[in-house]
Parts: structure tokens; C-alpha cells; sequence
């Protein structure tokens, strides 16, 4: 995606002739809008569960196999083979609701959006973090692999989560009596 992303920040430069300014609107705006995306996905797409016997293997290809085996770095980041599909239709139904010539600014920045989404991914699996924030963040997805996966959709943020209510019920533990 990466050459894609840089196609589309020089046509929005070089053929919808963005102001800089515009153009950093529109990057950030894309970027937003995908944190929303990438929850929607989760929530109400990766994390449906069809009836149908074809519609079961489907979901288990897409990302039931990842529930299964959390830590396969082969199945953490979504294949081109759906991805590139799924990228292209998203492209098209931007394309027809987005103002004219603003696509090419909002589009890159959705994809930087997603490639940061999917390396994010990979690490909250794969790194042993020492910054706190980060920390945070791979114990709120790993409560989602492990403990319930019914809430924490967020992956590259929580945010969602927090406001949307599929955050985790933080429990004031007590305190074992240590009085002897």
C-alpha cells in the first residue's frame, strides 16, 4: 500500500492541486475516519457470526482463525488477496460521498491509517513493549483474545471502545489482608 499512498499524496498535489493545508485536512481527516473503520470492522463485521455452513467457513478464513491461533505471525495481518478487494471498494464508495478532488488526500491518509493499524497488530502480538502507553494497548487486545471477545474491537486504539461503551470493566481488586 505504500506506493499506493504515495500515487495518491502526489495526485492530490499534482491533479487536485491541494493547498498544504488542505491537503494535511483531508490526510487527517482519513486518518480519523479509518480509527472508526477499523472498529466497525472488528465489531460488526470480523466479529459476526453467520448461520450458514459456507458463511462460517468464510468467517473462519477472515479472522476466526486468528482467534484461534493468536499468535500465528501468519495470520495477523489481513492477506492482499482481501485486503487489495476490500480497499478498492471502500476507494470507490469515498470516491462517490467525498467532495470533489479531496479523495486523493483522504484516501492516503485513510491507507497510512490502516498499514499503521496492521503493524500495530503484528507487535501488540509479537513485542515486548516498555513504554506504558503501548503496554496498555496490548493488554487491551490481548483481554480480547483471552478474556472476552465480545468487547476491546479497538486494536490500534482504544478510543472507540471508551466511547462506544465495548471497553473493559476495569475491577478495583482487593487488597489481600495482610495484618497478622
Amino acid at each position: 500500500f505504500i506506493p499506493v499512498i504515495a500515487f495518491l499524496i502526489w495526485k492530490a498535489f499534482a491533479d487536485a492541486q491541494m493547498s498544504f493545508l488542505g491537503f494535511a485536512g483531508w490526510l487527517i481527516i482519513g486518518l480519523f475516519i479509518w480509527t472508526i473503520t477499523e472498529y466497525i470492522m472488528h465489531r460488526y463485521i470480523f466479529h459476526f457470526y453467520p448461520s450458514s455452513k459456507i458463511g462460517k467457513r468464510i468467517h473462519f478464513i477472515f479472522h476466526g482463525v486468528h482467534h484461534d491461533y493468536p499468535n500465528d505471525a501468519k495470520r495477523l495481518v489481513m492477506p492482499p488477496s482481501a485486503s487489495i478487494p476490500m480497499a478498492l471498494a471502500l476507494y470507490f464508495f469515498f470516491l462517490f460521498i467525498l467532495p470533489a478532488g479531496t479523495i486523493f488526500a483522504f484516501y492516503a491518509g485513510f491507507l497510512i491509517g490502516y498499514l499503521f493499524y496492521d503493524m500495530v497488530h503484528y507487535a501488540l502480538h509479537h513485542a515486548n513493549f516498555k513504554n506504558s502507553f503501548w503496554k496498555k494497548l496490548k493488554q487491551h487486545h490481548m483481554l480480547h483474545h483471552y478474556s472476552d471477545s465480545t468487547k476491546g474491537y479497538g486494536v490500534s486504539s482504544a478510543i472507540w471502545d471508551k466511547v462506544l461503551g465495548s471497553d473493559f470493566i476495569k475491577k478495583v481488586n482487593d487488597r489481600p489482608d495482610t495484618a497478622e
